[in-house]
This record gives C-alpha cells, structure tokens and sequence, in this order.
C-alpha cells in the first residue's frame, strides 16, 4: 500500500491532485493511471478523499474530500454543516447533497461553470466561446448585474458583479426524504442514505419557517414544499408510503401551520389530492399571475421567472422576431410562464401556441390563459403537435426538461422554418448536444446568456438566440 493510501473505519483513502472541473459537480484526479471524479474539491487542490464508489473494473472511481492537503484561495468555510463533506464524513456519514460546491467562493463557482459551459459547447458543437456566468440580482439590491450579450455569444464584464449576497435563500422549492424515524432529511448524492436536516439555507424563509423538521413524519416517504417569492400560501405534499392511514396524515396536518395548504401526491398515478387549502400555488412574474398545481414545474430560483423572461424577450426584440401581429410558438411551455409575456408582445392581432406534455400543467395554462384569446393551448407531446399542426412561426421558444430537446425534435424545428429560435436550457450537455443539431441543420448560435439560478450547486441555466445561417 502507497503512504498516499490507507484503510480506514469508513473505507479506502487516496491523496490525490485535484484536476479540471467537469460537467456533473466533482472535478477530474488520477490514481495510478485511474480517473477519480472528485467532490468537494477545487482544481489545484491536493486533498485526501474517500472512495464512494470503487469496483475493481470499473472504468472510474468516485470519491469525496475528507481533508484538505494544500487548499485553494477560492475555498471558503461551507455555509451548511450537514453539506459540508469533511466534517461529515468525520462523523462517520456522507454528506447531504444539493450544496456541492458551498466551499467555493461564489465567484469562482461561477468561473468553474463557465469552463463547464465552454467545454461542453467545444467538445459537443464544436463551438469555440468564453462564455460568463452572471450573478443573477438579488431581491434586496439595486444593483444591476445583467450583462449584455453581443451576436458572437460573449458577456461583457457587468456579468461577474456579485448578487449582493452569500447566494442563499433562493429556493422557492424544495424536495426532502423521510428517515425510517419519520424525521425530515435529505438524500447523500447517489445514495437511498436520508440524512436528519435541521435547516435548509437554500431555500427562502417561507420553507424554513415551516419547521417541517419538528414534525413527525412517519408514514411519509417524500415531502415536497412550494413557497412562492411572492408571499403567497404555502404548498406541502405529502407522497405517503402504501397503506398509510387517514389517522396518521391527520396527524401530520394537525402539526403544520394552519395557514399552509396540505395536499397528498401519488407520484405513480400522478394524482394530487386535497387535504387542506388548495393543491396549487399562486405565482407572480412579469406582470402575470399564474396558478401551478402542486406537482407542476416552476422555476426554482425566486428572480428566475423575470430573469429568463427578460433575457428570452429581450432576444427577440432586439432581433425584430418579437412584434404586434407575429405568430411564435411555446414548446414545453408549462403554466404559461413564457406564453403570457409573448401574448402582450403580440397582442390580439398576433398568435401564441403553447404545447405542454403534461396534463395537470396545461390545465394551469388553460386558466392563466383563459383572457388571452391570441393563445392556443395544446397538451401533447411537443413532436407529435408539430408533425399534426405545421405552420409558419416568426419565432420559437423551446425550454425542454434536462435531457433536451434531441435530434428529432431539433430536426422539426428546422422543418417548421422560424425566423429564429430561443432555447432555454438548464443542462449543459444536452444544450450543447442540441446546438451542434441546429449546427448540422444550417443554424448558428447568435446569442448566448448563462445565468447562476442556482448558487453553491453546479448547475446554470442557459438562454441561447438561434438563427439560420446565412
């Protein structure tokens, strides 16, 4: 055994040289000619990490930071003790996932996701750029961070500014376990371990308020919780594990604050039933109010909603793609998040189409659309729609779920023959995937905004203008 290597109570060591960052949220080491993905480490760091994952032929392992050997300027004491890996795996347990990067200054998060950005768009399009990440404002400053984008897709130097904060209290959602005691937790990364949460300094005070940790959960195998950034009512939803009582849910509402809805999900029949309240939130961005049923999408992030709607609007406007009288299309288009800011652009002389897959969230856009009569609501997956309803559109807007929107979806959207393309992305594997579709298909990246709609975790969100070339 190398005096970089030794057993301990938990499991393998290794010492190791911390390498690049990649897409995913660890970074690239090396064992003896084996690749290790590194979480909790900063590119230039030599640390001693635990193996989490390690099968003898496996093409790579996975480990975790469990001290810091030589450390990085960036790093930064972790804001959340249960998040935090050393300290958690000294008392014997991984950490809690969701902060995996809360021991890197906000900064250089954002620097690290660029590079992640940039690499993927190198390697999947072939797409030489610098992209920025830029610190989206927060709800309490005045400072305006935005950032202009010029046609080759580069930031200017607005876009670092700092969010005038620690970049937490963001999270208008949130999704927690249950332990086999019926305490609140949250899952290890890539593991069934629920680890006991005391807090979630993530989310907005509107969740933590709600002290769901001092509640008896048992009976409950996932909670899910939407507080609007609005101040409106509160949503619980309760996912019971099979055969548990009304008794015991009774008892679980009768330890919430009387003043929060309380619904149960079936995630399995995605079925939503009423226990108190209502089974829906109502949000608020860009003038609109919108309902959302419980299970249904909405941006996590409080600024996100008017932030993307400002980069996707503001896109098309400058473009000429966005004015009275033009028809443009909503593809995955939720409650309407998208489809009512387009509607006003429009107006009654223009057309919006707005395509959602899933049944309960066109529903919501149905009702949040119900006094726009510009706007044409199908449910349906979005590749079917277009093949059953071709038409000609000034402009698309696409913000499919992770895994993107794919070659065949990308190849009816050429087929369809816009003026130009907005895509909103919060993936950059499947976005940079997809933009060397639109590449092959004679399109051109002519835009390019990236946005830290999720501080001290490694995922970004993109908005990207595509035009046809030439």
């Amino acid at each position: 055994m190398s005096p970089d290597t030794q057993t301990t109570s938990t499991g393998l060591e290794l010492v190791v040289d911390v390498g690049p960052v990649a897409h995913g949220g660890h970074c690239v080491a090396r064992h003896e000619g084996r690749v290790v993905f590194v979480r909790h480490g900063i590119p230039g760091e030599r640390v001693r990490v635990r193996l989490t994952d390690a099968g003898e032929k496996a093409k790579f392992w996975r480990a975790d930071v469990v001290e810091v050997l030589a450390g990085s300027p960036d790093r930064v004491p972790h804001f959340w003790r249960t998040a935090d890996s050393a300290g958690s795996w000294a008392h014997g347990r991984p950490p809690v996932g969701g902060a995996e990067l809360g021991h890197v200054s906000l900064q250089r998060q954002r620097s690290l996701k660029a590079e992640v950005l940039a690499e993927q768009l190198r390697r999947l399009a072939a797409v030489e750029l610098s992209p920025v990440v830029e610190a989206v404002r927060a709800a309490n400053t005045t400072t305006d961070d935005a950032g202009t984008t010029d046609s080759a897709g580069t930031t200017d130097s607005a876009g670092t500014a700092d969010d005038g904060g620690a970049g937490l209290a963001w999270r208008t959602r949130a999704s927690f376990g249950v332990t086999q005691s019926g305490r609140l937790g949250m899952h290890a990364h890539r593991s069934d371990q629920v680890i006991p949460v005391q807090e979630m300094p993530l989310a907005v005070d509107g969740i933590n308020a709600l002290r769901l940790w001092d509640v008896d959960l048992q009976g409950i195998e996932r909670v899910e919780v939407a507080a609007p950034a609005n101040g409106s009512r509160p949503l619980v939803l309760l996912a019971p594990a099979p055969g548990t009582r009304a008794k015991r849910l009774n008892s679980i509402l009768s330890q919430l604050p009387a003043d929060v809805s309380v619904a149960s999900y079936d995630p399995l029949k995605n079925e939503t039933l009423q226990l108190r309240g209502r089974t829906w939130v109502q949000e608020s961005a860009a003038g609109h109010d919108y309902r959302v049923t419980g299970a249904g999408f909405w941006q996590i992030h409080r600024d996100a909603p008017e932030t993307l709607v400002g980069a996707v609007t503001g896109f098309l406007h400058e473009g000429g793609f966005l004015e009275p009288g033009a028809s443009v299309a909503d593809l995955y288009a939720g409650a309407g998040l998208f489809t009512a800011p387009l509607a006003d652009a429009v107006g009654e002389t223009g057309s919006v189409l707005s395509v959602e897959g899933a049944p309960g969230t066109s529903r919501d856009a149905r009702k949040n659309l119900h006094g726009s009569p510009q706007v044409e609501i199908v449910q349906g997956k979005v590749e079917r729609v277009l093949r059953q309803r071709p038409r000609q559109f000034d402009a698309l807007i696409l913000d499919p779920p992770r895994a993107g929107a794919g070659k065949a979806v990308v190849s009816q959207l050429i087929a369809s023959n816009p003026r130009a393309i907005a895509y909103i992305s919060c993936d950059p594997s499947s976005f940079a995937r997809d933009i060397g579709y639109f590449q092959q298909g004679g399109w051109q990246l002519s835009g390019l905004r990236a946005f830290d709609l999720y501080p001290h975790t490694h995922h970004l969100e993109t908005v990207a203008l595509l035009t046809p070339r030439g």
